[in-house]
């Protein structure tokens, strides 16, 4: 079994007990899985990552076992999603961390010399509020990629588009920091 597998099993398996993915995700879940992967062709992880909303892991695990250099921090603030991305990490072996709080809580506590290269994040909230809160965790070529439903981009400050890539459920917006 790979482990890509392993995470679609368990996935499906937890699923069935809580709410960790809706049933539209459910019944195309190996076409989220596909998107996460060509995501991950498209951003290359590597160094720290940050993956902010993890859910039911989509896209951060497929991307973390696409890209193993990397290492992949998750923020979940839903307890029982954050038990779930905690057994995956395990049960696949990745080099990930795992924070069960929301992410204002979070970043306080991390190290002032953590930097993260990449920031992600599906639809969650509104960007425009929240990232500038992890601009001072951005290395200073740093990403923040986006997974929306549209390609109605929202206006970030300090950061400019990169790029918009097609995805087959929407699209991929790419964010770099600008430099000052």
């Amino acid at each position: 079994m790979t482990v890509l597998e392993t995470y679609k099993r368990e996935l499906l398996r937890w699923n069935r007990k809580i709410n960790l993915i809706g049933p539209e995700v459910e019944a195309h879940l190996d076409q989220h899985i596909e998107e996460a992967l060509q995501a991950a062709a498209i951003l290359r992880p590597a160094g720290e990552v940050l993956d902010f909303g993890s859910g039911g892991g989509l896209p951060a695990i497929p991307m973390a076992i696409a890209a193993p250099a990397a290492r992949f921090h998750l923020v979940e603030s839903d307890q029982k999603k954050w038990a779930f991305l905690k057994h995956a990490v395990r049960a696949c072996k990745l080099d990930a961390v795992v924070y069960g709080e929301r992410l204002e809580r979070v970043i306080p506590r991390l190290p002032p010399n953590l930097h993260f290269s990449l920031v992600t994040s599906r639809a969650v909230g509104h960007p425009e509020q929240w990232v500038p809160l992890l601009l001072p965790h951005l290395d200073r070529d740093g990403r923040v990629a986006l997974f929306l439903g549209s390609d109605d981009l929202p206006q970030i400050a300090r950061l400019r588009k990169q790029a918009v890539h097609e995805l087959a459920r929407g699209v991929l917006a790419l964010f770099h920091v600008e430099q000052s």
